[in-house]
Formats: structure tokens, C-alpha cells, sequence
């Protein structure tokens, strides 16, 4: 789930520390609006320990994440987020949308790389991000675009939570059209970019 999604964007110099940091704030948010303290404390505190971390870890990067601290960290995630449905502090679509940028990424990798026949738990370099990297973006581009992309996606579950179930419906409907807008954008330029070089 979200902590192999998480691992699996875990190899850029501060993308899965930069959007988990995000998400980690939203979720404090909600936790205190809601009157969560307890689960709010541990929130801010994985926010806070993600943002120190980050310091060092965006590009270019001294120290690194890892396996022992992604798997961990996108379970706790999930965790958070599972523990505010279950107290009723809001809908399910809240954490999927929150965690939907690189739950996505993940998502579609497996699926396109599955269809094609390819061994699926080898290592390669053909997320979104990554394709974005090797076109030019750069790693700094493509971690901050991820981190407004993530930022937008928290502000838009916050902003849904006590909002009419039609609304959540047309917000979460938006955000399919997005993804699958950019996703062709980077597929197409991807191609292009195969095909010459450049």
C-alpha cells in the first residue's frame, strides 16, 4: 500500500521526506481541528522531524532515507490516516487524496510495467518523476513541482472534509482529470524525448 508506494519514490534526493512532510502537516491540521490532540502531537512531530531531516536531504543530498526509514515512514502515514477514519474525524477519500500524488506515480509504474511483461520488482527508471529527471527537469524542479502538487492535493482534502458528499465527489473527480492531463503531457514528451534525443 502507502508504504511500498512510499519506498518507491524514495530514490530522488528529497522527494518522499518532502511530501511526507506535507501530508504529515495536513493531517496535523485535520487532527487538531478535529480535537484529535494525541494523534495531532504525532503528527507534527513526524513533520517536524521530516522537515529537519530534509535539510540535509534535498538536492543534493548528504544523508539518505532508505529502506529502514521509508517503509516505516509510509506506514505511519497510512496509519495516521486510517486512525482519523476509523475516530470519524473524516471521510476515507481523505487520505487517499492526500497520499494520491505518489500513490498514483506508484500505482500506474506497476500497472504499465506489469502490462509490458517486465519483471516488476527489478529495479528501473521509469516512474514519472524519474522521466521527468532524465528529460531535463531536474532533480530540484521535479521535487519542489511534487511538493505544490502534494501541497495542493492536502489543501483540497482539508478543504472537502466537511463539505456535502456531491462536492467531495466533483473535488476527487478533478484531480482524476488532472493526473490523467499531466500524465499524458509527460508520457507524450517522454516519447518525443526517446525519439530524438533532445
Amino acid at each position: 500500500g502507502i508504504a511500498n508506494a512510499m519506498n518507491m519514490i524514495d530514490n530522488m534526493d528529497g522527494l518522499a521526506a518532502g511530501v511526507s512532510a506535507i501530508a504529515a502537516i495536513g493531517l496535523a491540521i485535520l487532527f487538531q481541528t478535529a480535537g484529535g490532540d494525541a494523534a495531532h502531537g504525532v503528527a507534527l512531530a513526524v513533520a517536524a522531524a521530516l522537515v529537519g531531516f530534509l535539510l540535509h536531504n534535498f538536492h543534493p543530498a548528504r544523508i539518505f532515507m532508505g529502506d529502514s526509514g521509508s517503509v516505516p515512514l509510509g506506514f505511519l502515514g497510512a496509519s495516521l490516516g486510517v486512525a482519523g477514519g476509523l475516530a470519524g474525524y473524516w471521510p476515507w477519500c481523505f487520505p487517499v487524496l492526500v497520499f494520491s500524488p505518489f500513490i498514483v506515480d506508484a500505482t500506474t509504474t506497476l500497472l504499465r510495467r506489469a502490462w509490458r511483461g517486465e519483471r516488476v520488482w527489478e529495479a528501473h527508471r521509469s516512474h514519472f518523476y524519474q522521466r521527468l529527471v532524465q528529460m531535463g527537469v531536474g532533480h530540484r524542479r521535479t521535487a519542489l513541482g511534487a511538493y505544490c502538487l502534494m501541497a495542493g492535493c492536502g489543501l483540497s482534502a482539508v478543504g472537502i472534509v466537511q463539505a456535502s458528499f456531491s462536492m467531495q465527489c466533483f473535488v476527487i473527480t478533478m484531480w482524476v482529470f488532472l493526473y490523467l492531463f499531466m500524465g499524458f503531457r509527460i508520457d507524450r514528451a517522454w516519447r518525443r524525448y526517446v525519439e530524438t534525443g533532445s
